[in-house]
């Protein structure tokens, strides 16, 4: 896109061809405030016209707890690190959530708002970007929960010992924001011309949660299956949080790092990819 000054003002041209590394994130930071917007969108028009509304977002992550703690924790009998079995499911969920919601949301920007990408210009990436801003406060608000109950079991004596790693949490969100941005906006690209994965999405993410420590501790994985558990960069997101907040885990700052490195790399693949589809996308959706 150029913007070129003549006699009668200032008028913009938009060019559908650009190269792959065009990314005009200049654009992006301009169009903050309609990212704010598709933000309040987001969030407001989750649970608009319920009866409970807002309260979903602490009700949803509780009964998933309540859940995961009768299935995995009572019937299966899985470990958990000597850790509160509701604390140890809660952690998990928790983390999982935010990346499961921030990929499968982005996998259909494309889909989802091709009606109003064909009526006017703005920066795709905003679509996506909004999506994670909007899954953070949700994430927020389910931490705050999840505090609530860490405390309640640590003042009636439960062995849960948070430490200096919490401070991390910053670097947590960010390597799942960007796991997640990267995994949904690939996908996004993808389905311009496979509608077949929007279907695959859904199903992928749930066997996907079953790759990574969320119902069950590394520490119970051994051989060539921990090698395959460790593989997955969110996997030491998980045992990270656990390890901060509950004062149980594996937390491997090397693990660490392959996630952010991991991440690194698919972001800028997934960018390059939806930047270059972006452009002629409306032709095949």
């Amino acid at each position: 896109m150029e913007i070129n000054k003549d006699r009668e003002g200032w008028s913009q041209i938009i060019r559908p061809q650009r190269g792959w590394f065009d990314l005009r994130l200049g654009e992006l930071w301009r169009a903050r405030e309609l990212i704010m917007l598709f933000v309040w969108r987001d969030f407001v028009s989750v649970y608009k016209q319920t009866v409970l509304g807002p309260l979903w977002y602490l009700i949803q992550p509780v009964l998933t707890t309540i859940t995961f703690t009768v299935i995995f924790g009572r019937i299966a009998s899985l470990p958990t690190d000597n850790l509160p079995q509701f604390l140890f499911y809660m952690a998990g969920t928790l983390v999982w959530n935010y990346f499961a919601q921030c990929l499968t949301k982005t996998s259909e920007t494309f889909i989802a708002n091709a009606a109003l990408f064909g009526k006017v210009y703005f920066p795709r990436l905003t679509v996506p970007v909004s999506i994670l801003i909007s899954n953070l406060i949700t994430f927020a608000i389910q931490f705050i929960l999840f505090l609530g109950f860490m405390l309640y079991f640590m003042a009636i004596g439960s062995p849960v010992h948070p430490n200096v790693t919490l401070l991390l949490l910053p670097v947590l969100l960010i390597i799942m924001a960007g796991l997640g941005l990267a995994g949904g906006i690939i996908v996004s690209a993808l389905t311009t011309r496979y509608r077949d994965l929007r279907y695959l999405v859904t199903f992928g993410v749930q066997l996907f949660m079953y790759a990574t420590p969320v119902v069950y501790p590394l520490s119970s994985v051994s051989g060539n299956f921990r090698l395959l558990i460790l593989a997955n960069p969110l996997t030491s997101i998980v045992e990270a949080f656990r390890y901060g907040f509950l004062g149980s885990g594996t937390f491997d700052p090397g693990n660490l790092l392959y996630s952010l490195v991991f991440m690194l790399v698919t972001l800028l693949i997934g960018v390059l990819l939806f930047n270059h589809v972006e452009a002629t996308f409306m032709d095949t959706v």
